[in-house]
């Protein structure tokens, strides 16, 4: 992205590129930030080798296995704010309405956004199914689209593009803030 073409400031501090696991959020996630000058951190970063273990094993976690993972996770939103980072971009399933809440505490619209990479369970299952050495079996799939809980506070963008086109849309989406 040239200088010219760079994206004015989203008026949130934080993003949250959410969606099933396989869906690009890191991807995508990496160009945002690159784009907005901001920090992007994969959740998966923050889970407990428990946790990884027990997906490794083909296991879908519990809620009960996620709520530290999201109190972690929101204590880490906080914590970029009061450092100052500028825009902080999260790559995050929050597949659930009560996961985003838990990660959106009391922030109001305007602080924090939630980006709904969304895409057809045969392509993420194609992708899922090619990559390599990553703990989150492609045979998981399914468990987190029964789950997906979308909510009209999303910003649904396809993933259906390529991974550039897809940022661009993000990029947009936020930048206006609707």
């Amino acid at each position: 992205m040239t200088e010219s073409q760079a994206p004015s400031a989203p008026s949130c501090r934080t993003i949250i590129l959410m969606g099933v696991c396989g869906c690009g959020k890191t991807e995508v996630g990496k160009r945002v930030a690159a784009a907005l000058g901001g920090v992007f951190e994969d959740a998966d970063d923050f889970h407990p080798e428990v946790n990884k273990a027990k997906m490794r094993a083909g296991i879908p976690l519990t809620d009960e296995d996620r709520w530290p993972w999201y109190a972690r996770l929101r204590a880490r939103v906080e914590e970029m704010r009061r450092n100052g980072t500028g825009v902080y971009v999260l790559a995050c399933s929050a597949l659930k309405a009560a996961y985003r809440d838990r990660l959106r505490a009391t922030d109001a619209p305007d602080v924090i956004r939630f980006v709904h990479l969304k895409g057809p369970r045969d392509l993420i299952f194609s992708r899922m199914s090619a990559r390599q050495g990553h703990y989150m079996p492609a045979s998981l799939l399914d468990s987190q689209f029964a789950i997906l809980e979308e909510t009209p506070d999303l910003l649904n963008v396809s993933i259906e593009p390529p991974v550039e086109t897809v940022a661009q849309e993000v990029l947009r989406r936020v930048g206006r803030g609707a």
